[in-house]
């Protein structure tokens, strides 16, 4: 699903209400389980999770592993700004994939 053309209308102006939640971390449970049937809501649910996925990654890697604040808080910064275009995309009725892991949700299948 690339744009929302895919997605009929009708779900997008139902899941705009909570879509936006999916990039919440956790919070991501509210809208997988109140609108679970909605195509819409369902799309930004998975790319909600594969942010959380990358955020997972990256935590452990700048604590354990990567020793730079400097490399940590770009990335963080890079991070953020990726869920700042979900949360707007999920607002305006966009099913468009996350900017460098967007894949990552399109890869779960549930």
């Amino acid at each position: 699903m690339n744009d929302k053309t895919e997605i009929p209308e009708e779900y997008i102006k139902k899941g705009r209400a909570l879509a936006w939640l999916s990039y919440f971390g956790l919070l991501l449970i509210i809208p997988a389980v109140i609108q679970r049937n909605n195509p819409y809501t369902v799309y930004h649910v998975k790319q909600g999770m594969g942010l959380l996925i990358v955020n997972v990654i990256v935590a452990f890697l700048c604590l354990f592993i990567v020793k730079s604040p400097i490399v940590c808080q770009s990335i963080s910064f890079v991070i953020l700004v990726i869920n700042v275009i979900g949360i707007l995309n999920a607002i305006s009725g966009k099913a468009k994939p996350l900017p460098l892991i967007g894949f990552i949700g399109e890869l779960l299948n549930f």
